[in-house]
């Protein structure tokens, strides 16, 4: 069967591997049907991800249907269903899983980066990986992990209807945070470098946007928030600007989720984080819980699905479609392969 693999720095090659066999006991597989590029995928390819394998099959952001179930699977998943997949492993026994907190296990292994991923035509994963996807789409499954990531920092940076919450970066990911912070009564301010991602971000649920490079950013944020700074910043880039400007523009008091991360390390003015008494927390991956939410913000019809992805394309463009976005980072949400 055919898959993607990325082999070197601006190497990727379509492979041919062996079709999984029938499902064993408590596994499921899976006909892919789209498979997203991610932020780690274009890292790999650029050779910046020293998190991945080399060579690896990326792809952890799935829209599939069941072409098989093997024995001992719950019955409620059954054949020709539509299914995204929880992408992370957990190792049961680190601190992370003993809290049961198995989205951030230190010995994770994500699809796509630490073990080879969804990029093929067919895939065995067990069952308790496999989330129905309910009536959305194949082509829509595929979005429904990054936005998971975004749902689960606003979750833990619990965000109430009486916050202001500011997202820097309006990514897949940061678009999550917007919509749930907004579903949570939250008045959210989208800050991005871009005018149209900004202008998407407001019909996703954002009240206000801030465009950090043409923009007096701390004026403006002390002028939308009458001088207090936001309650929440949550950081989706993974820069040391934004970084900076999290911490800096969040109010006293304030709590600032991170889920970018940064290539080189921040130099940050610690003396904020006790003048301010700040919660800064770490957002890792996303839950069995946040992607149930997505799903249902999804089936209400109310995701514009279609600007949130920017090209559909075979496996066979796999190779110049990641050169183009090398080229024009700013201008992608999400590039779905079809197999």
């Amino acid at each position: 069967m055919k898959a993607i693999q990325i082999t070197h720095s601006q190497e990727l090659n379509i492979i041919d591997i062996e079709k999984p066999q029938a499902p064993g006991q408590g596994e499921v597989l899976l006909h892919l049907r789209y498979v997203g590029f991610c932020g780690s995928d274009i890292n790999t390819f650029k050779g910046r991800n020293g998190m991945a394998l080399n060579p690896v099959i990326p792809g952890h952001e799935v829209g599939a249907v069941i072409e098989e179930v093997g024995t001992g699977v719950p019955e409620n998943l059954k054949v020709g269903m539509t299914v995204t997949v929880n992408p992370y492993t957990n190792c049961g026994h680190c601190a992370s899983c003993r809290n049961g907190r198995v989205n951030a296990c230190q010995h994770n292994e994500t699809l796509g980066v630490q073990r080879d991923g969804a990029m093929r035509e067919y895939i065995v994963l067990p069952w308790q990986k496999i989330i129905p996807s309910g009536c959305i789409a194949p082509r829509e499954s595929a979005l429904i992990e990054p936005m998971s990531v975004g749902f689960h920092a606003v979750d833990r940076a619990q965000v109430t209807d009486s916050d202001v919450v500011m997202v820097i970066g309006c990514g897949m990911v940061g678009m999550g945070a917007i919509v749930r912070a907004a579903l949570r009564g939250a008045t959210v301010i989208a800050a991005d470098i871009d005018d149209e991602k900004l202008a998407l971000a407001k019909t996703m649920g954002a009240a206000c946007a801030v465009n950090t490079r043409s923009e007096d950013v701390h004026a403006r944020l002390q002028e939308l928030t009458g001088g207090f700074g936001p309650d929440v910043v949550i950081e989706a880039v993974g820069s040391v600007p934004t970084y900076q400007m999290a911490v800096n523009e969040v109010a006293f008091t304030g709590r600032v989720a991170c889920i970018g991360y940064a290539k080189t390390d921040v130099e940050l003015p610690t003396k904020l984080f006790v003048q301010k008494e700040l919660d800064i927390r770490g957002s890792r991956n996303a839950t069995p819980q946040d992607f149930r939410a997505v799903i249902r913000y999804m089936e209400r019809g109310q995701c514009p699905t279609e600007s949130l992805i920017t090209r559909v394309v075979k496996p066979e463009e796999a190779l110049e479609t990641m050169k183009w976005w090398s080229q024009n980072p700013g201008r992608v949400f999400r590039i779905l392969v079809e197999f």
